[in-house]
This record gives structure tokens, sequence and C-alpha cells, in this order.
């Protein structure tokens, strides 16, 4: 299974960050291979995803919230059939009251196992890829790009 994980600190206070990234349909918008994402239950729980693969391949699975710690953590594993088995946690540490620091672990094993994983090392840098994921994400919350967001609480 591959592993990729970045950190980083981002100019705004963890209640807004943690409600940012709990909606995960404005994943597209600073995640370069994530085309969609659709929740399949009321309280989000349960989600479709869609994602650029190698080759121009695409990529969907369901994914279930594993974890839900207002301000704290984000857990999920993926479910069912999907064409991809992805897991993880994103933590949420606030630095005082207005920087917050994000730290992404993901695991995801591609199709074709060993194969499909060597090829898409061969194709992308999924550790660069997530670190500039995160730099754009840091750059639309703290440029007020997502609206007014009002935290969770």
């Amino acid at each position: 299974m591959a592993r990729s994980e970045a950190s980083m600190i981002v100019g705004a206070p963890v209640g807004e960050v943690y409600t940012v990234w709990r909606q995960f349909e404005n994943f597209p918008r600073f995640m370069n291979n994530i085309t969609e994402v659709t929740k399949q239950d009321g309280d989000g729980k349960m989600s479709h995803w869609k994602v650029k693969g190698p080759f121009g391949a695409n990529v969907e699975f369901n994914a279930e919230m594993t974890m839900d710690e207002p301000n704290t953590r984000i857990g999920w594993n993926s479910r069912g059939d999907g064409t991809v088995s992805t897991s993880g946690q994103v933590t949420f540490t606030a630095l005082g009251e207005k920087q917050t620091q994000i730290h992404v672990l993901m695991n995801w094993q591609p199709p074709a196992g060993k194969v499909g994983e060597a090829v898409a090392k061969l194709v992308s840098d999924p550790q660069k890829e997530l670190e500039e994921d995160l730099g754009r994400f840091k750059e639309m919350i703290e440029g007020g790009k997502f609206g007014t967001i009002v935290p969770q609480s």
C-alpha cells in the first residue's frame, strides 16, 4: 500500500479550517486529482469520489468517514468495490487563535496492486501532489476564496 504524508500551517482559525475541510465537495477546488465528491447521506459520512488516475483513467470509490472530531481530526476508509482502496486521516492543531497546522496522512492501493502502484509512481509524484494541494488550500483559505465560513461547533 502506498502512503503520502504532509503538513502545512495556514493563517486561519482551527474552526474555519476544519469546517472547510469537512465539506468534501470543496476538494476539487484545491486538489488537482479530485474531479468530484458527492455526499451519499445527510451528514456527509458517506461520500462518492471521482479521481483522475494515471494515463487519463478515471477512478471512483465510496468512502466512509470513520472519525469526525470537530476541530481536531477526520478519518476515512474506502468502502465497497471501488477501483481503489484508500484510508487516512487529517488532523487540525490550533496554533494560537489565527493559525492552524493541518497534517494529512493518506494510504492507498491503486488498481492492479503492486503493478498499479509502480505505474502510478512512474507517471506521478503523490507526495509532491499532496504538498501542492495543501499549498492551494492555504492560498484559498487565507485569501477568503471559500466565502463566509461559519465554524461548526
